[in-house]
């Protein structure tokens, strides 16, 4: 564990492990619920998404989401941002978050939820999220701002979102240093088998897009005529990939790796009560599972 606490790769790792915990949030049933209240349409997921993922940035308009968000379609964003706060105000859907991730770690936990291990990984994961430079990334910084909550499973909810947000961020200045633009992004993400290309169209890029997209690629040469990877765009998804782990390297660093193993076999209960609980996709847009970490 040591050694691989001294790789940036060890982001990785504490990211796939930490992600499916935070990440029920936006299946759960208790979180529909929450957003049905507050008046958002649950007939889909995406007005509360928009509503809850952006409401730390307060008020923002469209182009600030689709900024910061990077890989939805302007034009998605558009119908969802800024109308979300004409339904509830930024604070109103912050406080209704956390009564929603409350309800769902107490309905997915039952009584784990007072396990004093809880509290111990709430702590390390605080320790994390606070050591983490949150300079160019208005998310993770949105996020870190936020007042921290009482309880352990909530501290730990919002230690692991700024944490991915944190990481998030640092993605995004990877695909901008990779020449990727928000759709290509997508495109060459499933061009290297992350996931299927139907599973991108929940981005709500229109198909024409989407082919623009695969031929810009294509001119590089990045990606095949039938929409797979060239050697080429693998390398270059391989870096993409390097730089986030390393711009994402830090928290853990400063956390060490006595604490971040302690972390990781406290959290391993979560993580088997998340992928058990069958709220989770089998695939999504982050490839968590799909694509193999990069060479070092």
């Amino acid at each position: 564990m040591s050694t691989m606490a001294q790789d940036p790769g060890f982001a990785r790792q504490m990211w796939h492990q930490l992600e499916p915990v935070h990440a029920l949030f936006w299946y759960a049933p208790e979180v529909f619920e929450e957003a049905a209240a507050l008046g958002y349409a649950v007939d889909t997921r995406w007005p509360s998404y928009f509503a809850w993922r952006a409401a730390p940035l307060g008020a923002a308009s469209a182009e600030q989401v689709s900024s910061a968000f990077y890989s939805f379609s302007p034009r998605m964003v558009r119908e969802h941002v800024p109308a979300a706060w004409d339904v509830a105000t930024p604070g109103e859907v912050l406080a209704g978050r956390l009564r929603a991730a409350d309800r769902m770690y107490r309905a997915v936990l039952g009584d784990r939820i007072d396990d004093p291990g809880l509290g111990e990984a709430a702590a390390l994961a605080k320790e994390a999220a606070q050591a983490a430079s949150n300079a160019g990334r208005p998310l993770a910084a949105a996020n870190a701002a936020l007042p921290w909550p009482d309880e352990p499973h909530l501290v730990l909810w919002q230690a692991i979102g700024v944490l991915r947000e944190h990481r998030g961020d640092g993605h995004v200045a990877a695909l901008l240093t990779a020449g990727l633009d928000p759709c290509e992004a997508l495109v060459s993400f499933a061009a290297i088998g992350a996931a299927p290309p139907e599973t991108f169209g929940s981005r709500g890029w229109a198909g024409d897009e989407w082919t623009a997209a695969r031929d810009r690629l294509i001119s590089r040469g990045l990606v095949s005529p039938d929409g797979t990877a060239t050697s080429r765009g693998r390398a270059l998804r391989d870096t993409v990939e390097r730089l986030t782990d390393d711009l994402a390297y830090a928290p853990w660093q400063a956390l060490g790796p006595d604490k971040a193993e302690r972390l990781t076999k406290l959290t391993m209960p979560l993580l088997v009560a998340a992928l058990e609980s069958g709220l989770l996709p089998a695939t999504s847009t982050l490839g968590i599972g799909k694509v193999a970490a990069p060479a070092r």
